[in-house]
C-alpha cells in the first residue's frame, strides 16, 4: 500500500538521538551513529519526530510500504520496557560489565625513581565541578571554553587533566544515575547567558553515556544558541575512540 511514512536523510543526520526519544512507537533507533527507521510497520507517519530534528534530516514522504501495525508496536514497546528495566539493574548495563584491563608492567627500578605525584599539577581552574552544584551566573563561565564530561571519563583516561581540563571550565555528571532533563535545563541557561566560546563533551563508549551528549545538544536548541562543539569518546580501556 502507498502511505505517508518517515524518511531519514543519513547525510544530514548528526546522530543526536532526539528523534529516538520523540518516537512514541519506537520506530527509530541509532545504528552506527545515525538515526534509522527500523520497520515500516512501527511508523504511523504522523511525524512526532520531525520537530526534534535539529538538522532537518527527517521528512514525511509518501511511498509503498507495509501498513502501520499497532499490535506489533505494543509488543515492541513492552519488550523495550523490559529491556530498560533490566538495564537499571547493576548487571544489566554494558557499562557495568566486569572487565580486566591489562597494563604494561613498570619495572621496580623505574617506580622507585618516580615521586608520589611526579610533579604533576592539577589543571582544574574552578570549583565546584559537579553540574548540579554549578551557579549558572558564576563569573568563570563568561566566554568560557566549556568541558562537559561524564564522571567515569577522568578515571578511564590517564591524561585527562592535560588533554581535556587544561584551559577549560569543567562540568561533570553521570547521565545514567542523574536527571538528564535537569542537565538539559541547566546547560541551556548556562549557554544562553554566558556567550561560551566552545563546548567539548567527553563521554564513555557505553550506551548509557549518550545521555550527556543528547542533553548538551538539546540545551543548545532550547537556548537558541549554537556553540562550537566537539565530542570525544573514551573506551573502557582508556583509549580515545
Amino acid at each position: 500500500m502507498k502511505r505517508k511514512i518517515v524518511n531519514i536523510d543519513k547525510e544530514k543526520c548528526n546522530g543526536c538521538g532526539l528523534c529516538v526519544n520523540a518516537c512514541h512507537e519506537g520506530a527509530i533507533e541509532l545504528i552506527d551513529g545515525k538515526a534509522e527507521l527500523i520497520s515500516d510497520e512501527y511508523c504511523d507517519g504522523l511525524g512526532d519526530c520531525l520537530p526534534e530534528c535539529p538538522t532537518g534530516a527527517i521528512t514525511i514522504i509518501e511511498r509503498e510500504s507495509k501498513a502501520y501495525d499497532d499490535e506489533l508496536v505494543k509488543k515492541r514497546m513492552q519488550e523495550k520496557k523490559l529491556a530498560e528495566n533490566i538495564s537499571k539493574m547493576p548487571c544489566g548495563c554494558p557499562g557495568s560489565a566486569a572487565k580486566k584491563i591489562e597494563r604494561k608492567v613498570v619495572s621496580k627500578k623505574v617506580q622507585e625513581v618516580k615521586s608520589y605525584n611526579d610533579g604533576v599539577q592539577s589543571e582544574l581552574s574552578q570549583w565546584p565541578v559537579q553540574l548540579k552544584l554549578i551557579n549558572t551566573k558564576a563569573p568563570y563561565l563568561k566566554n568560557a571554553n566549556l568541558l562537559v564530561a561524564a564522571d567515569c571519563t577522568a578515571y578511564a583516561y590517564a591524561d585527562f587533566h592535560k588533554d581535556f581540563i587544561k584551559g577549560k571550565i569543567t562540568l561533570i555528571g553521570c547521565p545514567k544515575l542523574d536527571d538528564v532533563e535537569y542537565y538539559k535545563e541547566k546547560l541551556a541557561e548556562i549557554i544562553k547567558i554566558n556567550d561560551l566560546k566552545s563546548i567539548t563533551v567527553v563521554r564513555m563508549e557505553v550506551p548509557c553515556c549518550g545521555g550527556i551528549v543528547a542533553a548538551v545538544k538539546a540545551a543548545m536548541l532550547d537556548a537558541g544558541v549554537i556553540v562550537q562543539y566537539n565530542e570525544v569518546i573514551i573506551g573502557t580501556d582508556g583509549s580515545i575512540l
